[in-house]
């Protein structure tokens, strides 16, 4: 049986990438995003610090999708500017730049991009990487819909990525954001369709992923770092949301 990753292989040969043993390497780099795309900007390959910066379970989720269907219309109006200029032979290097995230939050990052060439030197799509600026607190509010400038609720998305393994209530969120408690639940549940209560929930879930592939905590221990009860809990919550068991996650794509 022919796997996702392997489709995915088959797809990079096509347009000129990297052997699979190169490619296996990159799941090593912790909080380094990689990527490769076709020359309509479609996702060809990502390695697992991607997929945990844009929150999804398996490389084969990215096939055939955009930078459109992860950043917003802002941040990927500019991404699809830069790779335009990187089909036309040009290397973008060091670029500090917005990388978005899955929730709904913004880093600034240090991105490089360059062609991808075929085995005749045609070029036939791009290859990026990014690392975060070591910052203290290096997010912000990504710039599309509800968690724009000025939005009320950027404030509560803030808010949430610095205290999500904390006992956050809605009374506390909707002080920040100088609204009512009955306000406030509105219009985040108009923005996200997820009440905030859910919506940190599912955050702890997704921060957990990161602690589960490039640590060697106990489960245990992860279950206490990302505000769970304990690790009970803690697999409860992420078999709803991530549809396996941490240790199932881990064993996936966890180096070994």
């Amino acid at each position: 049986m022919t796997s996702p990753d392997d489709n995915m292989l088959a797809t990079l040969g096509r347009i000129g990438a990297a052997p699979p043993e190169v490619i296996e390497l990159f799941d090593y780099l912790e909080d380094t995003p990689m990527w490769m795309k076709d020359e309509a900007g479609h996702y060809e390959w990502a390695n697992v610090a991607l997929l945990l910066n844009f929150g999804v379970k398996t490389r084969a989720e990215l096939i055939g999708r955009t930078d459109y269907d992860f950043c917003g219309e802002v941040l990927a109006n500019q991404y699809r500017i830069d790779d335009e200029r990187v089909l036309r032979g040009e290397r973008i290097l060091s670029r500090v730049e917005l990388v978005g995230r899955f929730n709904h939050t913004a880093r600034w990052c240090v991105t490089s991009k360059v062609p991808l060439r075929d085995a005749a030197g045609r070029i036939v799509g791009t290859a990026g990487v990014t690392r975060p600026l070591p910052q203290p607190d290096a997010t912000t509010p990504a710039p599309s819909t509800a968690s724009a400038a000025g939005s009320p609720l950027s404030v509560a998305i803030r808010y949430i990525s610095q205290h999500y393994a904390d006992r956050v209530t809605n009374d506390d969120l909707a002080r920040v954001c100088g609204l009512s408690v009955r306000a406030f639940e509105r219009q985040f549940q108009a923005a996200y369709n997820v009440s905030p209560h859910d919506y940190i929930r599912q955050l702890r879930v997704r921060m957990s992923c990161s602690a589960l592939v490039f640590s060697r905590k106990s489960l245990a221990e992860v279950a206490t770092e990302f505000g769970f009860a304990d690790q009970s809990h803690f697999t409860k919550e992420f078999r709803r949301f991530m549809a396996e068991t941490p240790r199932a996650y881990r064993s996936r794509y966890q180096p070994r």
